[in-house]
């Protein structure tokens, strides 16, 4: 699926577009995991109480608070938080309420490398370091396949007919002046 044709520029295409890596909501599953059946274990001790319509409320409320706070809002944010790369430039986008979003244009980008441990390296994601012309460098972390959208925003860089090397403009001969 293409990024909003309405943020894109004339002939500019998608050439990316990925999310942060799973592994950045492994935590908050395990965290929904445990929840739901320490609410479980919770509920069935609680149900021969002669109060137990009050504990059922508190065990779902707290329950409930648990996993919005941590299983739906990191999930959320996961799904909206998005790496593009198009012909024209690098993008990151995230948020819903309180968006925030940067802007790279290719012909800015200095160089580009990655890092991954080895954990990354086991799930295959990483974090992309961008330097461009005048800022610190830019780090995106848990981007999916790192080496290979390395690969391709390097390739996108170079392969862009404007700033390719014409050898033949350079190296003309200037006109000769009268005859010796």
């Amino acid at each position: 699926m293409a990024y909003p044709d309405d943020l894109l520029s004339d002939g500019e295409r998608v050439v990316i577009h990925k999310h942060p890596h799973w592994k950045m909501l492994l935590l908050p599953y395990i965290v929904l995991v445990l929840t739901l059946g320490v609410g479980i274990w919770l509920a069935i001790l609680a149900q021969d109480l002669s109060w137990s319509t009050v504990a059922f409320i508190a065990i779902g409320a707290v329950a409930l608070i648990l996993i919005v706070w941590l299983f739906l809002v990191p999930f959320v944010r996961w799904r909206t938080t998005h790496f593009i790369v198009t012909t024209d430039r690098v993008m990151a986008r995230e948020g819903l309420i309180n968006r925030t979003g940067i802007d790279i244009p290719l012909s800015r980008i200095n160089s580009v490398r990655f890092e991954h441990g080895l954990i990354d390296r086991i799930v295959g994601c990483g974090t992309l370091i961008i330097e461009s012309a005048s800022d610190e460098p830019l780090e995106f972390d848990d981007i999916p396949q790192v080496e290979r959208v390395h690969s391709l925003l390097y390739r996108e860089i170079n392969d862009n007919p404007d700033d390719d090397f014409k050898a033949g403009e350079r190296y003309q001969q200037p006109p000769q002046q009268g005859g010796r």
